[in-house]
């Protein structure tokens, strides 16, 4: 009698595996134009992934505060630490409290630098949709995070990029949305009451 061997698990069922540890309970796909100088330094989505699950950051450095300037800022060069505003994490998102900075920024065509989150990924190539993050070795995305570390990205009809896990820089239009990442009935874990509350219309990703 032969012995028996486990099935070999294909790669959807080890990310389903993946998004079931994370805890992650909205999948977005993601991801940026790639260049053949950074391919010997891309690591897979499920590396990625296993790297954040053990407190990892693939030798990312801790990012500095950095604010732009009037100057950039009316260009729309924009940082996440020109989206912070006054909120806990899990708190309830309250309107009134984001700055002038952010409201000025609304339906403005920007720019932002950070990083795709590899825990939100569904898959490699030609995504449409992804989220952004700052990655200072502490953000996330969910349960846990600060709403002004992320920024829900979909890219326009026709434009989609392959998830690399350098920084990246997005360009297109931002706009303050607090209904489209709003918990179901407005009740989220520890009292969340959304996962994001930012969003670019994706123009270009580089």
């Amino acid at each position: 009698m032969r012995p028996y061997r486990l099935p070999q698990l294909s790669r959807r069922h080890l990310r389903i595996i993946v998004f079931s540890l994370v805890g992650i309970s909205i999948v977005y796909g993601v991801s940026v134009s790639d260049s053949q100088d950074t391919r010997d330094q891309t690591q897979s989505i499920l590396e990625q992934r296993r790297a954040m699950m053990r407190g990892d950051a693939l030798g990312r450095e801790r990012v500095a505060p950095q604010r732009s300037t009037p100057a950039q800022i009316a260009k729309g060069e924009i940082t996440f630490d020109d989206l912070q505003f006054d909120i806990e994490k899990d708190a309830a998102f309250e309107p009134e409290k984001l700055t002038d900075v952010v409201r000025s920024l609304n339906d403005r065509k920007v720019t932002l630098r950070g990083y795709i989150l590899p825990t939100t990924l569904f898959r490699e190539t030609d995504i449409d949709r992804f989220v952004l993050v700052r990655d200072n070795l502490e953000c996330c995305f969910g349960p846990g995070a600060a709403l002004f570390d992320c920024v829900m990205v979909e890219m326009i009809p026709g434009k989609t990029t392959n998830y690399v896990p350098r920084s990246v820089t997005v360009e297109g239009k931002f706009s303050i949305d607090t209904k489209s990442y709003r918990y179901p009935d407005g009740v989220g874990p520890r009292g969340a009451t959304h996962m994001a509350v930012f969003k670019i219309e994706g123009v270009q990703v580089r």
